[in-house]
């Protein structure tokens, strides 16, 4: 089974030390990771908090990176491409070294934040052995074995939030018009009206969340 790490990693032992140090205002979220056909990880992340212009021309000084290319820009944010260089030995190689993949990774001037997937807990234990052969350091703040599915834990929903929702869309609820009430909703699922309108609520708060906006990973109340 498949287990899902969050940890704690100071930002000289990740990427983009040099440039969050530099703009320490500026939030960086990686938005996905691929790896090439070199074994080279190419990382596509958002910026947001301050000025651009500065956390921009830290890209020059910044060794951990090569060849950022602005791809996206919204009112305040902004997307980049980049690669990282042959000076990272650090956890991002895991995504090649041990075929772990990476949900989330949210980095500020103090430290990242991330949550990572491994196939099971032999490929955290190789993760954790890689860590100390190069040194790295972390700090491990919860292991959840992945027993829902991937859409539900990535987006920080419950089971029962996820087939709320799924059961809603199948069942016409957000067609305009409506195919169903709520209230023939929720007695079609068994629980109360007010109970559906709470299972509503928290899911869309934790599916916008975690798909729309930029935020740290500890700021979530919605589990019901």
């Amino acid at each position: 089974m498949s287990v899902i790490a969050e940890f704690s990693v100071a930002s000289d032992d990740f990427a983009l030390h040099h440039s969050l140090t530099a703009a320490p205002e500026m939030v960086v979220e990686i938005e996905q990771v691929v790896a090439t056909m070199e074994d080279r990880v190419m990382p596509y992340f958002w910026v947001t908090g301050g000025d651009q212009s500065e956390f921009e021309a830290a890209f020059r000084d910044d060794e951990t990176v090569t060849d950022v290319t602005a791809v996206d820009e919204t009112e305040d944010a902004r997307l980049y491409r980049a690669e990282w260089t042959d000076n990272v030995e650090t956890i991002v190689y895991a995504y090649v070294e041990i075929g772990a993949t990476i949900l989330d990774a949210l980095g500020r001037n103090e430290g990242w934040e991330l949550r990572m997937r491994f196939d099971d807990r032999e490929k955290l234990s190789d993760f954790r052995e890689y860590c100390d052969t190069h040194g790295i350091a972390f700090e491990l703040n919860q292991i959840t074995e992945q027993e829902q599915p991937m859409a539900s834990a990535q987006y920080d929903m419950t089971p029962k939030q996820r087939e709320t929702l799924v059961r809603a869309l199948d069942a016409g609820y957000y067609d305009v018009p409506q195919r169903v009430t709520m209230s023939e909703l929720a007695d079609e699922l068994g629980i109360s009206q007010q109970a559906l309108s709470k299972r509503f609520h928290t899911g869309h708060q934790n599916l916008v969340r975690s798909t729309l906006t930029i935020s740290h990973p500890d700021d979530k109340d919605g589990r019901n």
